[in-house]
């Protein structure tokens, strides 16, 4: 069992350095699907049902994550991080889903000047491996330094649900 988890970890890691490569060979139209890190306006956060539970996601669907690397209120991922997993941007206040707390919201400054959306401190990112709304690729991945998790509205990583029989799983 050891022996398959250190396949899999290496393989997302290719995976995301493949999608990294693929938007910068191939520009926007390769990627169209895929998160961008976009200064836009306004962003929203809201909460959605996932088989993970319940998560935060964005205006379209798309599961945010945080990052064990970064502290409270600060991120740490930039360049080559930042193009596999885009923070949500936004210039002005987010807009709060239905289930969240309006004050856990924020946002920071990061360092090229632009404002990142923060829930419970926490700096929110998507991931370019997430083409699509009810994704979560990202989750449990260790990259940049950390690893990554998709939070709860309580703004805590997510705890998967553990089914309660046991299978003959291998």
């Amino acid at each position: 069992m050891t022996r398959s988890r250190s396949i899999v970890l290496p393989a997302t890691v290719a995976a995301v350095a493949l999608a990294a490569l693929a938007v910068a060979v191939f520009g926007s139209g390769a990627a169209t699907a895929a998160p961008t890190a976009t200064s836009a306006r306004s962003a929203t956060v809201k909460v959605a049902h996932r088989g993970l539970g319940k998560i935060l996601v964005d205006s379209r669907g798309r599961s945010l994550y945080m990052l064990t690397a970064d502290s409270v209120g600060k991120s740490t991922c930039f360049g080559a991080c930042a193009v596999n997993w885009p923070p949500l941007r936004a210039a002005h206040r987010p807009t709060v889903g239905r289930g969240l707390k309006v004050s856990k919201v924020g946002r920071i400054r990061r360092s090229d000047g632009q404002r990142q959306v923060t829930y419970n401190g926490h700096p929110l990112y998507r991931f370019v491996g997430d083409t699509k709304p009810g994704q979560t690729n990202g989750e449990g991945i260790t990259a940049f330094g950390g690893r990554w998790f998709v939070l709860s509205p309580a703004g805590t990583k997510v705890r998967p649900h553990r089914s309660s029989s046991v299978g003959g799983g291998y």
